[in-house]
């Protein structure tokens, strides 16, 4: 009674009852397992799809970037690097309006970083639309007040519609993000061009070519700190250069009224590296000047005997392309000390050291 027909089969026996649980359990793992290898899947799949879009745009194939970045969006709402990637692509098509709508949105994110407002900016500058820009640059610094890219952004955007408060902006930068290079050269072309500043225009140059001593930007920066140290000493008298001026501009105006006898001849690359030379020796010769990146490179490289090599490769081609290239063959050996020199260094300036 009670047993089934088929061989050894108890329905309602415990051992049955047992098998049945089991058998439910070991169904509700696989069913979890196989939910989670299905969201990785979707996961790989939205990544390899990202990763596709990039590819397209990195090659400059902007329609199958956008094509590919859409639906990878439409998989990864939430995802800031994609919609970056798609808002960058949309750009690059000339799509601005759409790119727009794409990158909106993602300002108000508290997870957006630093780029996503630049991307921002330079489609509105893409549009015509200052306005646009300038508040997208006013509300990123709001988020970061220590961006040294976008006082820079700023900066050239009020420059450009004649707004001299740009200075404040990119002084704001070298203040708060000293590693940030463009502040420097913009700053640098304005006290040179706009201010006449006898100062700022060459140290702010240097330190310029030295963070970025391979830019397109630096042969320009180049003549202008040839050009800025003729007007220096053009001056009658750099100590009366020093009215409203800081410490340490100050001290650098002395120093350099000091050496103004070597350029009685002439400004030339050669002239400036022996008063240079002097220049350090005498700023040094100070006890309790502040600390100053720039300056404490160049007592190095005097240190070392490639302050003259230095002066050449900063002034020499400004000077007279054919001469500096005279003066490489007749000096190969300083010359390969120097390059090794440039490859095993990065320079940048340090927090702190503001004197403006």
């Amino acid at each position: 009674m009670g047993r089934d027909s088929r061989e050894g089969y108890i329905p309602n026996s415990p051992y049955h009852t047992y098998l049945y649980n089991m058998m439910k359990k070991i169904i509700t793992a696989g069913s979890f397992i196989l939910a989670c290898c299905f969201q990785n899947l979707q996961a790989q799949t939205a990544a390899e799809m990202h990763a596709n879009g990039k590819a397209f745009m990195l090659k400059g194939d902007y329609s199958n970037a956008v094509l590919v970045l859409t639906k990878s969006v439409l998989e990864n709402p939430n995802d800031i690097e994609v919609q970056k990637d798609l808002a960058q692509s949309l750009y690059f098509q000339g799509n601005y309006d759409r790119a727009l709508n794409v990158i909106k949105p993602v300002m108000d994110n508290p997870n957006a970083d630093d780029q996503v407002f630049l991307i921002a900016g330079n489609i509105y500058k893409q549009t015509g639309d200052p306005d646009g820009e300038k508040e997208v640059y006013k509300k990123a610094l709001k988020r970061f007040p220590n961006n040294g890219m976008l006082y820079n952004m700023l900066g050239e955007l009020q420059f450009k519609q004649k707004n001299f408060d740009a200075i404040k902006n990119w002084e704001k930068g070298i203040e708060l993000d000293p590693a940030y290079s463009r502040n420097y050269f913009n700053a640098a072309r304005y006290y040179f061009f706009t201010k006449d500043d006898k100062v700022w225009s060459l140290i702010y140059g240097e330190i310029f070519v030295n963070i970025e001593p391979k830019s397109a930007k630096t042969q320009e920066m180049k003549q202008i700190l040839l050009e800025g140290y003729k007007k220096l000493f053009s001056a009658t008298d750099l100590e009366k250069e020093n009215k409203e001026r800081s410490d340490f501009a100050k001290a650098f105006l002395s120093v350099m009224n000091k050496e103004s006898a070597g350029a009685r001849a002439g400004i030339t690359p050669e002239s400036l590296a022996a008063i240079r030379n002097k220049f350090i020796t005498d700023w040094f010769a100070v006890p309790g000047r502040p600390a100053y990146h720039l300056f404490d490179m160049l007592k190095q490289l005097q240190h070392e005997g490639m302050l003259d090599t230095y002066n050449q490769w900063l002034f020499g081609a400004a000077a007279g392309p054919a001469a500096y290239d005279a003066w490489i063959k007749a000096h190969p050996k300083e010359v390969n000390a120097f390059e090794d020199f440039q490859k095993n260094r990065v320079f940048t300036m340090p927090p702190g050291q503001y004197y403006k």
